[in-house]
């Protein structure tokens, strides 16, 4: 560990009674543009301001991460890096409960199973408080392997256990005979994700204006499902139009096939989106085609921007759907998804899918439901 990148982090020394604030310590994996990453940035935007908040990534080195993320500059402060390697190393314990003293943590909150192993067992050798994690997904857990090396670190870590979904919730009660086992579900900001003119997001990130336009997100990855989402457009009208945002391996292979369908004026590729609002406010429909997800935040925030929605039947994306205004299509079946997008393209939706976000899933909300756990005995 290189304590000296991050020791612009300070945390002042607290009592954690109800009415104060606490020194919150977020644990990821690492810290890269994707899903999880940026809700745990949020957690940041949203906190109490009585909290002082931090993000720890396992892996990587701060001034790269910044290079790779550049919206994490006005967060350099609060951001930490250990530097892990690959591989198993047992040491990274011992060197988090050093961390987690030094910053006086009050909550340790550790996102995916790697940080539980690690940040858990350190934040229960620190007595650390508070302890909680949160399963993004559950996948996984059909690995044996997997769920014993989970039940071993919650076990020991002693954390309340937090489910994303309710289908998480429901995966995490069938493995493991875990009582403090409780469902918030992620959020995102809809002030930042709202409806604006269609005509200036397409002007901006030069989309044709006279076209009916749907719009997938995310990485350029097999387990995304762009390649679904291409031959699917096969079975469109010409006066559809897919726009990809994001970048990824897959490049190279989603342009032959784009190629091969003879689609070059009717599919542009993005790349990497700065500004997703302007995104999804350029569409008519948002495309979520993946393979496997946990609960996804594209989703939501496409239909906050008052975008109907079309996602495939995985993970816990039915819950992330306005149940008025939404499609769900079984996955890798490009014939299905292609009639529930002309199904949306030509729809005329009376009702909101905005309201059905700002009702279910504001990050607010979300924020405040972590942190009432706080508010109780300690764990």
């Amino acid at each position: 560990m290189s304590i000296g990148n991050n020791s612009e982090t300070k945390f002042s020394n607290s009592t954690s009674s109800r009415n104060q604030g606490r020194n919150i310590i977020h644990v990821v994996q690492h810290l890269a543009p994707g899903g999880l990453e940026s809700l745990a940035l949020d957690f940041l935007a949203f906190s109490d301001p009585r909290d002082n908040v931090a993000i720890l990534s396992l892996e990587g080195e701060k001034e790269s991460a910044i290079t790779n993320w550049p919206k994490l500059e006005t967060v350099r402060s609060r951001i930490l890096f250990m530097g892990k390697q690959p591989g198993i190393q047992l040491r990274l314990v011992k060197e988090l409960a050093e961390v987690f003293t030094k910053l006086n943590a009050d909550v340790v909150h550790t996102h995916h199973i790697g940080p539980l192993l690690y940040a858990g067992a350190a934040a229960r050798l620190a007595n650390v408080p508070h302890r909680i994690h949160t399963e993004h997904d559950a996948w996984h857990l059909n690995n044996r392997k997997r769920r014993w090396l989970q039940s071993l670190a919650l076990s020991f870590a002693k954390p309340t256990l937090v489910a994303d979904a309710n289908g998480v919730h429901d995966t995490l009660k069938s493995h493991f005979r875990y009582s403090k086992t409780i469902t918030i579900k992620n959020g995102i900001d809809c002030t930042k994700f709202c409806p604006a003119s269609k005509t200036l997001a397409r002007q901006l990130l030069k989309l044709p204006l006279d076209k009916k336009i749907v719009g997938c997100a995310g990485r350029l990855e097999t387990v995304k499902g762009h390649d679904v989402a291409i031959e699917a457009m096969t079975l469109l009208s010409d006066n559809v139009h897919l726009a990809i945002a994001g970048s990824g391996s897959q490049l190279d292979e989603l342009n032959a096939l784009v190629k091969e369908h003879k689609l070059e004026n009717r599919v542009t590729f993005l790349g990497h989106v700065d500004n997703m609002p302007t995104f999804y406010q350029s569409l008519d429909v948002f495309c979520m085609p993946s393979r496997c997800e946990g609960f996804p935040l594209s989703t939501l925030e496409a239909q906050s921007c008052d975008i109907v929605t079309v996602a495939t039947d995985v993970g816990a994306s039915s819950e992330t759907l306005c149940p008025l205004t939404s499609q769900l299509v079984d996955s890798d079946n490009y014939i299905d998804l292609a009639a529930a997008i002309a199904m949306q393209v030509d729809s005329d939706a009376l009702d909101s899918p905005r309201r059905f976000v700002l009702q279910n899933n504001d990050v607010r909300g979300m924020v405040r439901a972590y942190r009432e756990l706080t508010m109780g005995e300690v764990a």
